[in-house]
């Protein structure tokens, strides 16, 4: 997410843009992050042109993370753009780190079930097997069932939280094993790095909870 992005085609209604730039009160920037949503989810269910499939998969990447930040970021998880959001930031999250998230996996799912098949992974993915998954389930909430790609997202954030519990506990162990002999600083130092973790664990139960939650309100007909 540090590197250059490429100049950003016009992906985005430019009026969106426009109101963006100017400022916009909270309700209608509400309406707008709804109204885009919606109608970004129905031009490529009703068009599944490659082209068009790739660009809005590519979306954080030519646009901006910024500006699709400003527009869908403070909407509610419970929402049509908050789920969009949270889709969106897991595929960056997941390119962007595949190799700890790959081994993460692995901790948290060491032998394959339910999970693995709801999030379709092997019970040892590669680097790339995570980049491809990354892909799936995003463009599968464009141009499958919604609810489905939601519960794989779902399915693989909670197995990546528990696979962080597991490495917690790990390093927790290894800084007090051998009766307590590691030096102060070093045992002070990993269990800082254990609470960021247990952070990032529980951050990924409550985004699993909002892609569970927003599977459900997909199927009721009442995500929006």
């Amino acid at each position: 997410m540090g590197s250059g992005r490429p100049a950003r085609p016009a992906q985005l209604d430019p009026a969106v843009a426009d109101g963006l730039a100017g400022g916009l009160d909270p309700q209608a920037l509400s309406e707008m992050s709804h109204l885009s949503a919606a109608a970004l989810l129905d031009r490529v269910r009703h068009n599944e042109d490659p082209e068009v499939v790739h660009r809005v998969l590519t979306l954080v990447e030519t646009v901006g993370v910024d500006e699709i930040a400003e527009l869908w970021s403070d909407a509610e998880p419970d929402s049509l753009p908050g789920v969009l959001w949270r889709l969106y930031m897991l595929r960056t999250w997941m390119r962007t780190n595949r190799d700890s998230i790959a081994h993460l996996w692995r901790v948290g799912e060491p032998v394959a079930t339910t999970a693995s098949a709801i999030a379709g992974v092997d019970q040892a993915p590669t680097e790339d097997d995570i980049v491809r998954l990354a892909d799936s389930i995003l463009s599968g909430a464009f141009v499958g069932d919604f609810a489905v790609a939601l519960e794989r997202a779902a399915a693989f954030t909670d197995v990546v939280a528990l696979g962080l519990r597991v490495e917690t506990r790990r390093m927790v162990e290894r800084a007090t094993a051998n009766g307590g002999i590691a030096s102060p600083a070093d045992e002070k130092t990993a269990r800082t790095k254990a609470a960021r973790l247990m952070h990032t664990s529980a951050s990924l139960l409550s985004t699993t909870k909002d892609f569970q939650h927003g599977a459900n309100l997909w199927r009721r007909g009442r995500l929006e």
